[in-house]
């Protein structure tokens, strides 16, 4: 619903915490395939092939660009297909490059689709997905960019509200002699010229309080729209094979067109009237219309989709079986992948230049049992591989996002100053590896099975441990996972 849309995004913009800002994100027109390469190793260890090849399709993206009109509707993206165990950073490649390049990014499991005809998500599903992320997306952009303004335009719209509370608080004081009906009205009219000046004055030393932010905790009386009580309206799942969540939103959208938005007014603090006066101002700034038509475009020739578990879909024993819709899905996804026109409730959405990242860990089927026609979409195929010990000792200490960052920013909030020794940090890659290899092989996410064991004590003791320092060293490690790691039946069932 464009409403619900509007009110999540004008939270997160005028609503941000102060502190470190965000990265910014850059376009892939400045970006070279190695500057690609370059930005995901910051983040994810190893599988160089898998990060070339994203590189190179991204930056086609900006050559097509660069074609003619007539070219340009003719080259088609180059699809990728990735095949690997879990835990190898698939997943990871993809929403980084797609926040890289500031592109709209949905990650779907082909397992919780079904073929045209039984009960489930259909997969034009995605391409509404990828619009509404986008419509974020360009919604929170625009909001950032009118975010002073609105802020000004909030103080001045203050400024009248406690202006004119004032005035009102303190009536004129009328004169009681007889005049006639000439007297009268030049009367009025003086005294209307004197009122408004009597308001200009206040409004003006108002004003200079709120800039000094000396009214905070004044109360003030204002206009809030506010949604009607369909929200609590919940409908059922009537229309066999319509999900019930597509089917709310499109209620709600032909409610919100007969319902008129109901206006009430609320005595809050100055200090919350700003942030309301605020996002008023930003919504009345922006124009939706054209997010959504920028939204579309950017839909349509920068989103990226990431399909998981696209193995899933093949029935390997090749019977008909209880999973009869694998193959057929299969098939919807056809249309989408090799590019078509999905209709959404904001227009139809072209899906001819959208790039499609497939991924799955293929055990016991092989790429070629897909169905022929997906195999022809996806005509780039990477084998990511097995994290080794070295590579998994790598992820607990290069990236910026290294969970042993994490946790030493997360204890440090309890005051207790966490530090993780180099021989420590390999133990547990060892261990990793040890139980990766005796099990199913989850990869990297054993790392954080494994941490989160090391440190269960220390995290619930933090509160009691405000001022010191522990150091994760060999000896810590082994002594809480060591046993367990080594034991088959324990790893089993803990690790």
């Amino acid at each position: 619903m464009i409403e619900r849309a509007r009110q999540a995004t004008e939270k997160e913009i005028l609503i941000r915490p102060i502190g470190d800002p965000p990265e910014e994100p850059r376009s892939a027109d400045s970006l070279t395939p190695k500057e690609i390469v370059a930005e995901l190793d910051r983040y994810v260890i190893g599988q160089d092939d898998a990060k070339r090849a994203v590189a190179v399709a991204l930056r086609n993206r900006y050559r097509r660009q660069q074609l003619p009109e007539e070219m340009r509707r003719e080259v088609q993206p180059r699809n990728i297909l990735m095949i690997g165990p879990t835990g190898v950073g698939k997943t990871e490649i993809a929403r980084r490059v797609a926040r890289i390049v500031d592109a709209p990014f949905v990650k779907v499991e082909a397992t919780k689709f079904t073929e045209v005809g039984y009960v489930g998500r259909d997969v034009e599903s995605i391409v509404r997905d990828l619009v509404e992320i986008a419509i974020s997306m360009l919604h929170s952009e625009r909001l950032e960019q009118v975010r002073e303004a609105a802020a000004r335009a909030a103080v001045e719209r203050l400024a009248e509200l406690l202006s004119e509370q004032e005035v009102n608080r303190k009536p004129r004081r009328s004169s009681r002699r007889r005049v006639d009906n000439g007297d009268e009205q030049d009367r009025a009219e003086r005294e209307a010229i004197s009122d408004e000046r009597r308001r200009r004055r206040e409004q003006k030393r108002v004003r200079q309080l709120l800039d000094q932010e000396a009214m905070e905790d004044e109360t003030v009386e204002i206009e809030i729209e506010s949604d009607s009580d369909i929200e609590e309206i919940q409908p059922y799942e009537i229309i066999s094979g319509v999900n019930p969540e597509e089917l709310q939103d499109t209620f709600y959208e032909f409610l919100d067109g007969l319902l008129p938005r109901r206006r009430t007014r609320r005595k809050v603090s100055v200090r919350e009237a700003r942030h309301i006066l605020a996002q008023q101002e930003a919504n009345r700034m922006v124009d939706f219309d054209s997010v959504v038509e920028s939204a579309i475009r950017r839909v349509e020739d920068s989103a990226v989709v990431f399909i998981d578990e696209i193995d899933k879909t093949i029935n390997g024993d090749g019977d008909g079986g209880p999973d009869v819709s694998g193959e057929g899905v299969q098939r919807d996804l056809l249309p989408i992948v090799e590019g078509s026109a999905v209709v959404t409730r904001y227009g139809p959405v072209h899906t001819d230049h959208i790039l499609f990242i497939a991924a799955g860990a293929f055990h016991n089927v092989r790429p070629s049992d897909l169905i022929p026609e997906m195999q022809g979409r996806f005509p780039i195929r990477v084998e990511l591989q097995s994290l080794s010990e070295d590579d998994l000792f790598a992820i607990l200490t290069e990236p910026r996002n290294a969970l042993t960052k994490q946790y030493q920013a997360l204890l440090g909030t309890e005051g207790l100053a966490v530090t993780f020794s180099d021989p420590g940090l390999r133990e547990v890659a060892r261990l990793a590896t040890q139980v990766n290899s005796r099990t199913e092989d989850i990869g990297a996410r054993r790392l954080q099975t494994m941490l989160e064991r090391v440190l269960e004590e220390v995290s619930f003791e933090a509160p009691d441990m405000v001022g010191q320092a522990i150091e994760i060293d060999q000896e810590f490690v082994r002594e809480r996972i060591g046993e367990v790691a080594d034991d088959d039946e324990l790893s089993n069932f803990i690790l």
